[in-house]
C-alpha cells in the first residue's frame, strides 16, 4: 500500500527504498532493530511547539535526544516544547509511530539534526506504522526545503 508520504516522493521523483517491518513498539530503537538499519541512522520525526500557533518538525538520529533549548534557537523562537499526540496526529495526518515529514496535512518547516547528514543513506517513516523508506538525508533535506542545526544533546 501506497502512503501520502510515498506517493509524493514519487510524483518528486526523489529515489527510495521501502523498508517493511512487524510494528509490535513504537520508536526509533525498535524500528531500527526490526529493519536492520543502526539507531543513528534512524530517523525520528518530532512534532515540536515553537510559537503559540506554529509547529515545526524536528528530524532527528534515533540515538539522540531533541534539546528543546537549541531547537528553540534554530526556530528563533524563546521556547519550544513537544507537541502532544493530538496535536502531532492532526498537523501531520500521521499515527504516533508512523509520522512522516513528507505530504504532512498542514506544511510545517523542517528542522535536520546536523549529525544526519554524515550518512549516504538513512531510513524515515514512510507515513504508516511498519513502513520505512531508505534513502539519502540529502534528499529529505531537498525535498522537505529544510535546514540543518545542531539540535541534539548527548
Amino acid at each position: 500500500m501506497a502512503t501520502r508520504a510515498i506517493t509524493y516522493l514519487k510524483k518528486k521523483k526523489v529515489p527510495f527504498k521501502v523498508l517493511k517491518y512487524d510494528h509490535a513498539e513504537k520508536g526509533a530503537a525498535f524500528a531500527a532493530q526490526a529493519t536492520g538499519f543502526p539507531l543513528e541512522r534512524t530517523i525520528k520525526t518530532l512534532v515540536v511547539a515553537t510559537s503559540p500557533k506554529g509547529c515545526h518538525l524536528a528530524l532527528m538520529a534515533g540515538n539522540r535526544q531533541l534539546s528543546l533549548k537549541k531547537m528553540a534557537k534554530a526556530c528563533a523562537v524563546k521556547r519550544a516544547v513537544m507537541a502532544d499526540t493530538a496535536t502531532a496526529e492532526r498537523l501531520t495526518g500521521y499515527l504516533v509511530g508512523g509520522i512522516s515529514p513528507f505530504a504532512t496535512r498542514q506544511r510545517l518547516p523542517v528542522i535536520m539534526e546536523a549529525s544526519l547528514l554524515d550518512h549516504a543513506k538513512v531510513a524515515i517513516n514512510a507515513g504508516q506504522r511498519g513502513t520505512m523508506l531508505a534513502m539519502a538525508p540529502k534528499d529529505i533535506l531537498e525535498v522537505l526545503a529544510g535546514s540543518v542545526f545542531d539540535i541534539s544533546e548527548p
